[in-house]
């Protein structure tokens, strides 16, 4: 069986820890596929992914992006260009489709971070297949994955039947693999078939409070302030 964590954040983004540091510790957790999902920028799985070309890592890199909707926050996995962000969360998740990519929800209906609930996850259950999310993170090892984790679980079984995953949400290096994915094969172009087969399963544990202490100010600070700055001159220099 693979091993896939499909959440990880770079210091590109909010994250503490360069592309090089997080490929490294991929490949010590004994990674098979990951994704750099930097929210609302995609320049860094670029990066991650020409590291792994370049030293023909075993860890395959999936493109990403944890784009922020109106709804709350979603992975476009499997994507060449950025997804714009703010837009809402059904037309979302259709351009990801047709850009060729994958869906999934992270921390579905946490309370403590900017993520899609359970009202926005029914309402997408009415809308056509292209508006249907790929997954749902069952498994994500931090207080704000965990609040809701159970009834997400619930929700999705009941009602959506989306493929479960499991990822890290990590920021630091040190936490890369926490929560994984884990598919039949070994390859991206596997976990992409299991994704849709729905035969993904959540694996993984929790973080202590001392992992989740660490480097948090500098953490909240880029993702609060430095980044929204950041990404907002990158828009108004693209018009």
């Amino acid at each position: 069986m693979g091993k896939a964590d499909l959440q990880l954040h770079s210091d590109l983004g909010d994250g503490l820890a360069s592309p090089e540091q997080i490929l490294d510790a991929a490949e010590r957790a004994r990674l098979d596929v990951i994704a750099l999902t930097d929210h609302d920028d995609i320049r860094g799985a670029f990066t991650i992914r020409e590291l792994a070309s370049r030293r023909s890592s075993q860890v395959e890199v999936v493109l990403g992006v944890e784009v922020t909707t109106r709804s709350g926050h979603l992975l476009a996995l499997w994507i060449e260009d950025e997804i714009p962000m703010l837009a809402g969360l059904a037309e979302t998740v259709a351009r990801v489709h047709a850009a060729g990519g994958v869906a999934i929800v992270p921390h579905p209906l946490s309370y403590l971070t900017f993520s899609v609930g359970e009202r926005a996850l029914r309402a997408l259950g009415r809308r056509g297949s292209e508006c249907q999310v790929d997954g749902i993170e069952v498994r994500n090892p931090s207080i704000a994955g965990r609040v809701r984790a159970r009834r997400a679980a619930w929700l999705n079984s009941a009602v959506l039947r989306a493929a479960e995953t499991g990822s890290s949400d990590a920021h630091h290096a040190e936490l890369v693999g926490t929560c994984w994915t884990e598919f039949e094969g070994r390859t991206a172009d596997d976990l992409r078939r299991a994704i849709a087969a729905r035969t993904t399963s959540a694996h993984g544990r929790t973080w202590t409070v001392a992992e989740h202490l660490g480097g948090a100010a500098t953490q909240q600070w880029r993702s609060m302030v430095r980044d929204p700055i950041k990404r907002a001159r990158r828009r108004i220099g693209q018009r």
